[in-house]
């Protein structure tokens, strides 16, 4: 396929890759030209605009940071509603607010452009090694459209239902890592506090029922003090933040959530909302 690709950083650029090793043509466009350098040495085209980059594209796939970016890379006055070609499917990888997902599924869809919003769970290392969850909604018949695409992508890939879904899906996964990763930073504080070996305890723990891919992945990163970003803290924040307003409009309460972003607040505060997620234990002191 010929792919527009819109947003390089940690996720999308190693994304984006996999897709050039797959034989894709790839043509890239992000705010900071520098960090599609490497895509261009191996042989991703360069545009300049986003609209630029969904020309003669099949398949244009977004990749960004808030949903603000979201909504102006769309609907924006030089956004990608004014796309030529309605042969084009758009896939929004970003986790974004589900009913921004819905208006522009609807925008977006009355000129004819079919959109999916795909959010991913995964991290850096799912990404590079295309095993990331990627969590679909929109029309039934523009995803078996890209599914061999996704494939390249991702390993766990389920439609979830119409515009919004997808994103939706994405939000209780958030949900259930925030007080995860609350869990972890606390069973590694008492097994330093306790004078245990923490490496000793995570062999035993991680294979049973404590077990999390949050336990596996990010606590040997917390005890090496290794911070560097496989998905930022500020951007978590914002996931939090689009879960509580969603749970909200339903009604719902929820604790655990409230309590791990109040406490990655806290970490951004302090200077660290550019670290990896794993940097709560740093608001643990060391332990």
């Amino acid at each position: 396929m010929n792919i527009g690709w819109i947003g390089v950083g940690v996720m999308g650029g190693a994304m984006a890759h996999r897709l050039l090793e797959a034989g894709h043509t790839l043509q890239v466009h992000t705010r900071s030209p520098e960090k599609a350098a490497l895509l261009v040495q191996q042989g991703a085209r360069w545009c300049d605009t986003p609209l630029a980059c969904a020309q003669n594209a099949e398949v244009v796939c977004t990749m960004l940071g808030m949903p603000e970016d979201v909504r102006e890379v769309y609907l924006g006055e030089k956004g990608l509603n004014g796309s030529a070609s309605s042969t084009t499917t758009f896939i929004d990888f970003t986790t974004s607010s589900p009913t921004l997902a819905e208006e522009i599924a609807r925008e977006m869809g009355g000129l004819g452009f079919p959109v999916l919003d795909a959010p991913v769970s995964g991290g850096d290392v799912g990404a590079k090694a295309g095993t990331l969850s990627i969590m679909i909604g929109g029309e039934r018949n523009a995803f078996d459209g890209v599914t061999p695409l996704l494939e390249v992508l991702g390993k766990t890939i389920v439609y979830q239902g119409t515009a919004g879904a997808g994103q939706r899906t994405k939000l209780c996964n958030q949900i259930a890592i925030a007080s995860t990763m609350l869990g972890v930073c606390e069973a590694l504080v008492f097994a330093i506090r306790s004078g245990l070996d923490p490496i000793q305890v995570l062999s035993s723990i991680e294979h049973g029922a404590a077990g999390s891919w949050s336990l596996s992945n990010l606590a040997p990163r917390m005890l090496e003090g290794d911070w560097s970003p496989g998905f930022f803290v500020r951007h978590f924040i914002k996931d939090m933040t689009l879960a509580l307003e969603a749970a909200q409009l339903e009604g719902l309460e929820l604790p655990g959530l409230e309590l791990s972003l109040q406490r990655y607040r806290k970490l951004a505060s302090a200077g660290g909302g550019l670290f990896g997620t794993q940097a709560l234990m740093k608001t643990y002191g060391k332990g």
